[in-house]
């Protein structure tokens, strides 16, 4: 396979927009590996993610340990599993050898990597020092882990619901005014829910979700925040999962402050899940308005919610 130089190899394999601590501390380290990788040898992306996971289980016995020489041992090779774990789907899309497996695999490996580390981390302490308060540290890092990713799947499933019942809406609305709605493909005609405010701006006839002009109205000062981090591939989720594992496996043993660290790192991501519900509560409300704005339903064509949502209708 032919390997592109290095700056297209970044193009190709870095997300537009990424957690800071992989923009500034991962992705100088994991691209350069990749390239090398798909070019001197064939590991496949699904062996990196095994290699991942390998290196979580033995950070995780460094951290069972309790000594501070091996928590600063479990925290570097923590991070090295971690850039491991980056490493995977750069490959794929950089080989093009991804695959449905590979991404439930990464998935799974990453959710035991955490639940490892937490155990043995806080047992490791709890054995040294007695204290009972590293036994509920354990309980909250695994059950955070568990909270943000329930969450995010959930806001998914909303998100999509919402964007399809506003497309189905939408053409039979097109339909009952004798228009043709059948230009292309609905998914390709409108874009996706949380789609800016220039869409309406721009002329479009067809109402649209948009999520940040109502949360742009509330905090003005966001904007310039936002483009600054955009500016550097960094998203506005300064604290999200990716963050709250480092705080915990890589800052807090370094610093010897588990607890404090820990406890920070935790509320940090409870404010920021906060947050994304907000604007989730923001687009239901926006979502209401435009369907408000078509008229009333006509029921005898339109589908079952959850037929035409996509999502269960059991919670």
């Amino acid at each position: 396979m032919d390997i592109p130089p290095l700056a297209e190899v970044r193009r190709r394999t870095e997300k537009q927009r990424d957690a800071w601590w992989t923009v500034l501390l991962v992705d100088p380290v994991a691209t350069p590996l990749v390239r090398w990788t798909a070019k001197w040898t064939r590991l496949s992306p699904n062996q990196i993610t095994w290699g991942s996971l390998i290196l979580g289980l033995l950070a995780a016995a460094c951290f069972a340990q309790g000594d501070w020489r091996w928590l600063a041992a479990g925290a570097l090779v923590y991070h090295c599993s971690f850039i491991l774990d980056c490493m995977d789907g750069k490959l794929a899309r950089l080989t093009g050898r991804g695959s449905e497996f590979g991404a439930w695999l990464d998935y799974i490996f990453d959710r035991v990597r955490v639940l490892v580390c937490a155990i043995a981390l806080m047992g490791g302490q709890f054995r040294s020092t007695g204290e009972t308060a590293y036994i509920w540290l354990a309980l909250t890092v695994v059950f955070l882990d568990m909270l943000r990713y329930l969450d995010a799947l959930e806001i998914r499933k909303v998100r999509q619901g919402m964007r399809k019942k506003l497309l189905l809406r939408a053409d039979a609305t097109a339909l009952a005014d004798g228009e043709d709605p059948s230009d292309g493909p609905a998914e390709q005609r409108r874009p996706e829910p949380e789609a800016d405010a220039e869409a309406r701006a721009s002329g479009a006839s067809t109402p649209r979700i948009s999520t940040p002009r109502l949360f742009f109205t509330r905090f003005p000062g966001y904007v310039r925040f936002r483009d600054f981090l955009v500016d550097h591939r960094i998203r506005t989720h300064l604290i999200s999962g990716i963050e709250f594992q480092m705080a915990v496996f890589i800052i807090g043993p370094l610093t010897g402050a588990i607890v404090g660290v820990t406890i920070g790192a935790g509320v940090l991501l409870l404010l920021f899940e906060l947050a994304l519900v907000y604007r989730l509560l923001l687009a239901t409300r926006e979502f209401e308005r435009v369907m408000a704005s078509y008229g009333p339903e006509d029921l005898s064509t339109a589908q079952p919610a959850d037929s035409a949502s996509g999502a269960s209708v059991t919670r």
